[in-house]
């Protein structure tokens, strides 16, 4: 098959620290090309792909130092390249929220859109309502709630790439926080989980601008002083076996409709437990009492917290290895991708023969 991949522009693919949506593309895009399919990713010039890269800006905003630049500019100007060579392919896969409805319309039945964030926003509905012919996929069921009307055509789980996990068979006697200093991620809660456990919390996190004053006023006073606590700061995909891999457990004490939660599947690919407050795709992810411990209470997460070092971590990483692999992903995606080209009208099949692999190693043929 032949497949674009289409990326958001804020980080690079994979990121160079943290992000999420970013790095979920560039391992579906690698798998995929492993699986035998030619792919086509549009993304910033410093994109890491075994794709074919269509660099669409010079580097990713985020990092990029410029003072003054547009967000939406460039998303447009991507996508009128997008546009422009839609017929080199047979499935486009956007990742860039509904941007690109309005210019995708006449060629709707041939895209798919995954949504990567949540959905519980004034305006959405709209949206959703007024161009319901393009077909989405979510990253959770309990991402879907708030739009429980629009197009779905599957859920598939993220996936993240085995070999870049390095399995721990023995922890090293701390409990781990990764991801992002903000409200809804709840550091305050793995800070106070910690300290009642008497345990060493690591923290490898992101202070975005917006949540610099949460940050000061909030979470910096409940570090400093606190012996057990360590604020490591961003980190790498480079560093995160080591991180992840020497905990106890992961605290994810969310609380907020998490869509996904990429860092629960990294922990387990290191073999590590989650403990997670029952919010959003957790129960999805964690499977209780087998790979980590689903919670609703700050009492019930300092317990889950101290019984997670009895868990099997060998498991955990098997767990991983079953459901959130990128191959895994791939070959989900890859079922829906069949069945958006087998629902294509007759005159517009383009494919004289598509083979699209299904989980079971089986295969079927699309046939104009």
């Amino acid at each position: 098959m032949k497949i674009a991949q289409v990326t958001p522009l804020y980080e690079a693919v994979p990121p160079k620290l943290y992000g999420g949506t970013e790095r979920v593309v560039a391992h579906l895009t690698d798998a995929l090309v492993d699986l035998g399919h030619e792919v086509t990713l549009f993304a910033s010039a410093e994109a890491q792909t075994r794709a074919s890269l269509v660099p669409v800006r010079d580097q990713a905003i985020r990092l990029d130092p410029a003072p003054l630049k547009s967000d939406l500019a460039s998303h447009m100007s991507m996508l009128a390249e997008v546009l422009r060579r839609a017929d080199d392919f047979d499935v486009i896969h956007f990742h860039t929220d509904m941007i690109h409805f309005p210019f995708f319309e006449r060629i709707a039945n041939k895209t798919l859109t995954t949504l990567h964030g949540r959905l519980d926003m004034k305006d959405l509905p709209e949206v959703y309502e007024h161009w319901p012919q393009f077909g989405l996929v979510s990253i959770s069921n309990d991402q879907r709630r708030p739009l429980a009307f629009a197009n779905w055509k599957a859920t598939v789980h993220h996936g993240m790439p085995a070999e870049q996990y390095v399995f721990s068979p023995k922890s090293r006697g701390y409990l781990a926080f990764l991801g992002r200093i903000s409200p809804e991620k709840r550091p305050d809660r793995a800070i106070e989980i910690a300290t009642k456990l008497g345990k060493r919390l690591k923290m490898a996190a992101k202070v975005d601008a917006a949540d610099r004053v949460y940050y000061e006023t909030r979470i910096k006073p409940m570090i400093d002083g606190n012996p057990l606590i360590e604020f490591i700061g961003e980190i790498g995909d480079h560093q995160k076996s080591e991180f992840l891999g020497g905990a106890e457990a992961l605290l994810f004490p969310i609380d907020w409709p998490e869509p996904f939660g990429l860092v629960m599947i990294e922990a387990m690919a290191c073999g590590t437990p989650v403990v997670a407050f029952r919010c959003g795709s957790t129960t999805e992810v964690i499977e209780d009492g087998a790979t980590g411990f689903l919670v609703d209470t700050l009492e019930q997460a300092v317990a889950a917290a101290d019984r997670a070092p009895m868990l099997d971590r060998e498991a955990v990483r098997a767990c991983f290895e079953l459901r959130f692999s990128a191959a895994a992903m791939a070959r989900r995606y890859l079922d829906v991708y069949g069945d958006l080209l087998a629902k294509k009208p007759y005159a517009e099949a383009i494919l004289d023969d598509v083979v699209v692999p299904l989980h079971e190693d089986r295969s079927f043929a699309v046939s104009a």
